[in-house]
């Protein structure tokens, strides 16, 4: 084979095997050398430390994405089904005036992309970390007794946005790689859950909801609803 067919084949399977988000490194190098440590001991527990290696790189994956061109539009932060759409008071620990917002909450099963997405192009505003419990995601309480990390965006215009980031049964790592002050673009990663989770977006007053309950969303890419004209 020549070198450039080498080079041709190397370039497909780069493009079709999707990234590693850099915090399941540690995971995916552990489980290599558990696997090969494992097969000196026995060929089926190494087999097994295989397998495992290779889904948490699975789970890890960092897909490329292309935001949707538009103005106005709010992305969907996270790969998963649309479980609730609902007007509820956004978190209490942000300090945001206490007037019900419309939180579309998005639950990533165990088979979905586990990264986060900013959902517009704008400044973080504030972070705001509060520890919970553990609840199945799925839940409707998960969003007031979960542990969970707050993030508000804020546009050019002054338009204010929240996305939270909510652990699940099984989660116990949320990893929110975003500061206040920062810059961020639409449809860029910004956190990642271990393990199972849910992802909760206040939209801005006078937004029109794209979506539906029931309706898969691919995160930095399906758009859950589009702004209006009315500013906090």
């Amino acid at each position: 084979m020549s070198a450039n067919s080498l080079g041709h084949a190397a370039r497909l399977v780069r493009d079709t095997l999707p990234p590693l988000h850099p915090a399941g490194r540690p995971f995916v190098a552990g489980g290599a050398v558990a696997t090969l440590l494992l097969r000196k001991l026995s060929p089926r527990l190494g087999l097994l430390a295989g397998l495992g290696t290779v889904a948490t790189a699975a789970f890890f994956r960092e897909p490329r994405r292309v935001p949707p061109t538009g103005d106005g539009l709010v992305l969907s932060a996270a790969d998963g089904l649309v479980s609730l759409i609902e007007d509820v008071p956004p978190p209490p620990e942000l300090g945001l005036p206490g007037q019900p917002l419309t939180r579309v909450s998005v639950f990533l099963s165990m088979f979905d992309v586990h990264v986060q997405r900013t959902p517009l192009s704008g400044t973080v505003e504030k972070v705001s970390y509060r520890p919970g419990a553990f609840l199945s995601a799925d839940l409707d309480k998960a969003s007031e007794d979960n542990e969970r990390n707050s993030v508000v965006l804020r546009t050019e215009d002054g338009t204010r946005l929240v996305v939270v980031q909510i652990a699940g049964l099984v989660a116990r790592r949320i990893l929110c790689q975003v500061g206040e002050g920062d810059h961020v673009e639409a449809g860029s990663t910004y956190g990642v859950i271990r393990f199972g989770s849910r992802v909760d977006t206040y939209l801005p007053p006078g937004s029109r909801v794209l979506v539906r309950k029931g309706q898969r969303t691919i995160g930095g890419e399906t758009p859950l609803a589009e702004l209006g004209a009315a500013k906090d």
